[in-house]
């Protein structure tokens, strides 16, 4: 089972276009044009995935400094002296979320490609190594590890 979506979208639009276009009847043009149109919408959503987290990330810090102005705000009005100290303890909240929001999930993704490359690298020079227990070594972390990603 593939969890990134980006893989999984390339998939939805890969058999939409070779398996279920192809199978539609061409003279009900509403259906093939729907066809057509899921998978535009499935390239824009693919297009658009990866900047989600950062358009994100960005909404809150717009609204921290906006709650930054707001949390100034002074009224004998008990109902909007208790709404700015709601929004003072979110604001609280969110900085911190946000402070906990620095690495970008693209990192992310390349530091588990770079260490899937680098591992790989090094199954490769010991399956063509003659150091036996070096093999045997990495074979039992190998094994380990594809136990925990099945379970997974």
């Amino acid at each position: 089972m593939q969890l990134r979506p980006e893989i999984q979208i390339t998939a939805i639009i890969k058999a939409m276009k070779d398996v279920v276009i192809p199978a539609v009847d061409a003279d009900n043009k509403l259906a093939t044009e729907q066809a057509h149109l899921i998978v535009g919408l499935l390239n824009l959503m693919a297009h658009q995935l990866p900047r989600l987290f950062r358009f994100d990330r960005d909404e809150l810090q717009r609204l921290l400094g906006c709650a930054s102005e707001l949390t100034s705000l002074q009224s004998p009005d008990p109902a909007i002296a208790t709404a700015v100290q709601q929004l003072a303890a979110s604001q609280y909240m969110a900085s911190n979320v946000l402070a906990r929001c620095t690495t970008d999930p693209a990192e992310l993704t390349d530091a588990v490609r770079d260490m899937r490359q680098a591992a790989g690298a090094l199954m490769t020079a010991a399956a063509i190594s003659t150091d036996s227990a070096a093999l045997a070594r990495v074979e039992q972390a190998v094994l380990e590890l594809s136990r925990e990603q099945l379970l997974r």
